[in-house]
């Protein structure tokens, strides 16, 4: 079987929201989020938040509980658990926070499918207030991208590097998004792999018109059952094409069912 490694963002991917601005505006603090955001970095604007729903008396138990209430299509876990099945490794590349991830991760039971998570770190200090730092430390150097799309705190592309300098180069490699910041890790895949972007999505506008960027093929998906079915078909013509390799030229295709070619996914056209 090919070894596959299938990449998750977490924020409007996995999750049918923005994390950050579920917890906001659940706990009643949107105004003020309002008023930061001109003001600083997101990742900053997001520790400094923290900081007031704690002051005023907001609990990490509140936080916990309106987490377990984010939005999730009821096929996006069915997924995660193909996907594990079928022997591909999960990874989760995300610019929101640890402490979110996990604890909606937790709530779901769906910790043990992931073997990484790759985000900004968010821990429970001793004063019992949600800290979250970024996972580039900006203030005193850049991280050194140059895509415009990425943010400061954050590129996902040199994160993808080095999880591709991590595993055997024939690694396959598939990648699911939706925002401007997972551009950078899409023009980092290659031929074999795939970047499934979310249609109508920022990841989605971005690729239509810088296609020449992206070396990768490309499948779009809308909703979690969507994500589902082209993920899994993927995932097995990856296996379908990787065991052919393998196969006497005279036996090739001989066991292979007509119907599993009329049911994977066309590639997405995108406009030159």
């Amino acid at each position: 079987m090919a070894k596959i490694v299938v990449v998750f963002d977490f924020d409007k991917t996995i999750i049918d929201c923005d994390s950050d601005n579920w917890v906001v505006d659940e706990l009643g603090f949107t105004d003020l989020f309002n008023q930061l955001l001109p003001t600083m970095p997101w990742n900053s604007m997001m520790d400094r938040l923290m900081k007031e729903i704690h002051e005023n008396g907001k609990t990490i138990a509140d936080i916990e509980e309106v987490l377990k209430t984010v939005p999730i299509h009821p096929r996006i876990i069915p997924a995660f658990k193909s996907a594990h099945a079928l022997g591909c490794d999960l990874k989760i590349v995300s610019d929101a926070n640890r402490f979110f991830i996990e604890t909606i991760l937790k709530h779901y039971g769906l910790m043990e499918y992931f073997s990484g998570i790759n985000t900004n770190p968010g821990y429970v200090d001793e004063q019992g207030r949600l800290r979250i730092s970024p996972y580039h430390v900006f203030i005193n150097s850049s991280h050194g991208c140059t895509c415009s799309l990425c943010p400061p705190n954050m590129c996902k592309g040199l994160v993808i590097k080095k999880i591709q300098a991590a595993v055997e180069s024939k690694t396959r490699f598939i990648y699911l998004g939706d925002g401007n910041g997972d551009f950078c890790p899409s023009t980092k895949l290659g031929e074999r792999d795939f970047v499934m972007p979310r249609k109508n999505f920022p990841l989605w506008d971005a690729i239509c018109k810088n296609p020449t960027l992206i070396n990768a093929q490309i499948q779009e998906w809308c909703d979690g059952e969507e994500l589902e079915r082209v993920l899994i078909s993927l995932i097995e013509r990856i296996n379908l094409e990787e065991t052919n390799q393998f196969l006497p030229m005279d036996c090739k295709y001989q066991n292979i069912p007509m119907g599993t070619h009329e049911t994977l996914p066309q590639p997405l056209p995108v406009p030159h």
